[in-house]
């Protein structure tokens, strides 16, 4: 379909409800004296009775396609979800035994948010608007688009007799390349890219078209976490993994109650004194089917299952039995880091319930490292987010800034949020013994804590390498499979032994002077 062809589209899904609708009444005095001037009073009586009955009927009967402002879109003129659905239907339906090949189609921009950051909603709205175009340049006259989020459009192609694997990819790829065009906007040029999913009519995991809709769904999001400009089929790999969150949701409530989702412990050392100066909890899933199951694979289905609020609680409740039970066997763990999500973060009792809790293991709360995510700090929270981490850093818990670098903090977020520390994200220690320009970033980093008197905490540290070049940078901690891994409580005191054991015999790592 042509750009002329979209233009004229957007302008008659626009128009029509007007034309054909309760604004076009407002024409009723002038189209009554027309008649009158035209045919006298007999023309005058049944124009005034006529018009309105003729635009009643056709509001009853819905005759006019784009009379349901409903169906389609307002700013590209392409359908909505509920539209598409009904198209999807029809089109399932209708290839199910004619031989006739057809297949689902989801495309999303990548970083629309940061998009409207930077540009504004006016811009936006002219993005989203080509981003349709594009699209339709494409397709076929036969073939269905539809809006149906802010970023995202789905298109069912109208069934044809010859379609394979490598055309649907050849097709993603041609959409693609069209929707990745830059854009010029106010003497601005904008690249964009975007993630395509697909999934054909005869690879549906299911006999319905809801299903075949969920299952492009499915390889959109496959495609997102290999993006940007990420393209995936659905596969029978993508049905295996949507089938386990699936299961794996279902089952979340059972598995926190019963003790599955176990707390193991990573510790963190000085690198100044190579004493440990903390450990971080990490959930665990010990699965009786699938084994034990990383946090990127099960922390999804808990979300899904509005269950994070809870997880962060059972973990409180093992980090600070650990502290007590660390303390008992006279080992020196100064404090433990718990991962709190959103949702706990947007509890209004949350520090009253976590000085309780402090007050029942009788622990000061210095104790307590609250980690949160660079992206609560930069995604504008509400205010309960901000008066809650205030309010436990006025208590006296320590307040970490999880995963630096990965997120857009500000400065003054940082101070308002009273961090403590700053943990500096995994992908900027990797190889740094051997990359300069990640050195640069790290030493970036460090020297904006010093400026500000954080502490900071380098992760995912490997090798003595990376560790040997972040104390001389003057990083205060660090935590990684280098160091440690995470481990079960039972092991923790046996590796502390070993730990302490290891620094009398080995030298210190000295930071840079001068």
């Amino acid at each position: 379909m042509s750009k002329l062809n979209a233009g004229l589209l957007r302008l008659r899904s626009q128009l029509v409800p007007v034309l054909t609708g309760p604004p076009m009444l407002a024409f009723l005095p002038a189209l009554t004296l027309a008649a009158f001037w035209m045919g006298g009073e007999t023309a005058l009586v049944l124009t005034s009775l006529g018009l309105p009955l003729l635009f009643a009927m056709i509001g009853s009967l819905g005759f006019w396609k784009f009379s349901k402002t409903g169906t389609h879109d307002s700013l590209t003129g392409l359908l909505l979800r509920q539209g598409f659905e009904d198209v999807i239907e029809q089109t399932f339906a209708a290839t199910r035994d004619s031989g006739l090949r057809t297949a689902c189609f989801m495309l999303e921009l990548d970083d629309y948010r940061e998009l409207s950051d930077r540009h504004g909603q006016s811009a936006l709205d002219t993005v989203v608007t080509r981003t349709g175009d594009r699209i339709l340049s494409v397709l076929r006259d036969g073939d269905a688009v539809a809006r149906i989020g802010d970023s995202r459009f789905a298109i069912c192609l109208s069934g044809v007799h010859q379609l394979d694997l490598e055309l649907c990819i050849q097709l993603a790829g041609r959409l693609q390349s069209a929707v990745e065009e830059p854009i010029s906007l106010d003497g601005l040029t904008v690249y964009q890219s975007c993630s395509v999913g697909f999934c054909m009519r005869h690879k549906s995991p299911g006999s319905t078209a809801e299903e075949w809709r969920d299952a492009t769904a499915a390889a959109l999001s496959e495609a997102q976490k290999h993006g940007p400009s990420g393209i995936r089929a659905y596969s029978a790999e993508i049905h295996r993994q949507t089938r386990t969150r699936s299961d794996l949701k279902a089952e979340a409530a059972n598995a926190l109650e019963n003790g599955q989702i176990q707390p193991q412990f990573q510790p963190q050392i000085s690198t100044d004194t190579g004493m440990v100066t903390g450990f971080e909890v990490l959930a665990r899933w010990m699965h009786p089917v699938h084994g034990m199951l990383p946090p990127d694979m099960f922390l999804p289905a808990i979300e899904e299952a509005g269950l994070l609020e809870r997880l962060s609680q059972v973990m409180l409740y093992h980090a600070l039995t650990a502290v007590k039970a660390w303390d008992n066997a006279g080992v020196i763990v100064p404090r433990v880091g718990v991962n709190f999500a959103r949702d706990e973060l947007r509890n209004p009792g949350l520090v009253d319930r976590i000085s309780w809790e402090l007050d029942r293991f009788e622990l000061t709360p210095d104790r307590l490292a609250v980690e949160i995510l660079e992206t609560v700090v930069s995604d504008h929270p509400d205010d309960i987010i901000s008066r809650n981490v205030v309010g436990l850093s006025k208590l006296g818990c320590r307040i970490d800034l999880d995963d630096f670098g990965t997120g857009h903090a500000s400065i003054a977020a940082i101070r308002r949020f009273k961090i403590s520390r700053i943990k500096i994200d995994r992908s900027f220690v990797m190889k740094a013994d051997r990359d300069p320009e990640q050195q640069r970033l790290i030493g970036a980093v460090l020297t904006m804590a010093e400026r500000l008197e954080l502490e900071t905490l380098a992760e995912g540290v490997e090798t003595v390498g990376e560790h040997a070049l972040l104390a001389q940078l003057g990083c205060d901690h660090v935590q990684g499979f280098g160091i440690g891994r995470p481990m079960p409580f039972d092991q923790t005191l046996d590796w502390i032994a070993a730990h302490q054991a290891k620094l009398q015999t080995a030298p210190p790592i000295g930071r840079q002077t001068g």
